[in-house]
Parts: C-alpha cells; structure tokens; sequence
C-alpha cells in the first residue's frame, strides 16, 4: 500500500504534478499509482484490477517509461458485473468481466500522453470507473507540430 506521501513523491518523480500536468493526479486523486515493468524484449506488462465494492480501478493511474506493446491482465473482484474499454492504437479493446474473473488484453499505445479507459457498463464510469495510463517519453521528431520551440520548466 502506498501512503499519502509516496504518491505524492512518485507524481513529482514522474513529472505529473507540475503545472499543465497537474490535472492527471487532482481527476484521479484519490486512486493509487504504479509503473509497468518492462520485459526484456521491450513489452510492457501490469496488472489492473477493481477491488470489491471499491468502483475503482488499481491502480487508477499505470504509468509506462515509453510508448510501445503493453500486455494487461484485468482482474474484477468485485461482486458486480464490469466492463473495460482500454484505448490502443488501431482499434480499441474492449473485455466484459463478470463477477470475481480476469481477462487479458495486448495494447499498443505508440505516442506518449495520457490514455483513458472506464467500464462503460451501467453507471460505472460515473460511479467513478474511470483510470489513465500515462505513456512517458518526447513526442518524435517526424510527429511535432511546425511549430517555435514551447517553454519548458
């Protein structure tokens, strides 16, 4: 379990708690944070889960150190019936969970920014269903805007 403090210490680590930035961690505030471990081929890998009776996803933010292949396993815990509609280059994903089972899903998410995904199902997303993943890294050059250089802190 992480404490109030480490959150906060790990938001900073990762740049999320500067201004223009800050948004990420105040919408999902009172969730938790992780990192995905890397394999050694590059493939990214987490676990993501709805605890019972919590309607919320855990972590409520996954961060990645770089765009790239990302392989999540989706755990529902809870009593209730969920769904999860996950972003992905190409198409987006979607894994229905019933009551106390787990799905997998394989993602692409090339582009670093943040990345939304909510249980569309029922009310859920407005119960509180909804989590992020951030994707960490500069945007590459062939993709920038024709544009002057932007301040950066």
């Amino acid at each position: 379990m992480t404490t109030t403090q480490e959150r906060e210490d790990l938001l900073s680590e990762l740049g999320l708690d500067a201004q223009n930035s800050a948004a990420i961690g105040r919408v999902l505030g009172t969730g938790s944070i992780a990192r995905a471990t890397e394999r050694p081929d590059g493939t990214m890998e987490a676990t993501i889960r709805i605890k019972e009776d919590e309607i919320a996803w855990d972590p409520a933010i996954l961060v990645l150190p770089h765009g790239g292949d990302v392989e999540l396993t989706i755990i529902n815990d809870d009593k209730n019936t969920h769904a999860c509609l996950l972003p992905s280059n190409g198409d987006k994903k979607f894994i229905w969970l019933l009551n106390h089972s787990k799905g997998r899903a394989k993602l692409n998410l090339d582009g670093p920014g943040y990345y939304w995904y909510s249980s569309p199902g029922g009310n859920d997303e407005g119960r509180g269903l909804t989590a992020a993943i951030v994707v960490l890294g500069e945007v590459p050059p062939e993709a920038r805007l024709d544009r002057p250089d932007q301040p950066r802190q």
